[in-house]
């Protein structure tokens, strides 16, 4: 069986950072690769944030681009998200997926197992 489990999550105001952490288990972490999505209400859930197996390769959404951070630890079976200058735009559940494949995927559906998700919100 495979979990993953996000935390970090918080109200913050708007310049703040977070560190997002997801905690996996049941698979060969180091082997896969690892992103992150948000869902606002009443939005469709969006790409923000992925890694390939190693950390050698990292891609971003626009919007976040130059304040966000992707990274893993595969000692202990964990990816990150460090969130700075923090906006109210970037409140929204944030969920850690886990892709079958070494090379990242801005894609939802190319993810296979999926956390519950962390709510992150930004006050003006």
């Amino acid at each position: 069986q495979v979990t993953l489990v996000e935390s970090g999550g918080g109200l913050v105001q708007a310049g703040g950072s977070l560190r997002l952490s997801c905690a996996t288990s049941g698979r060969t972490f180091s082997r896969y690769a690892m992103g992150w999505f948000r869902q606002a209400p009443g939005k469709e859930r969006e790409f923000v944030a992925a890694i390939s197996w190693s950390g050698g390769i990292t891609d971003y959404a626009a919007s976040v681009k130059g304040r966000f951070t992707i990274s893993r630890d595969n000692a202990k079976n964990t990816v990150y998200l460090q969130m700075n200058s923090l906006k109210p735009e970037d409140t929204a559940v944030y969920y850690c997926g886990l892709r079958e494949s070494a090379v990242p995927s801005q894609r939802s559906g190319e993810y296979d197992y999926w956390g519950q998700g962390t709510q992150v919100t930004v006050s003006s």
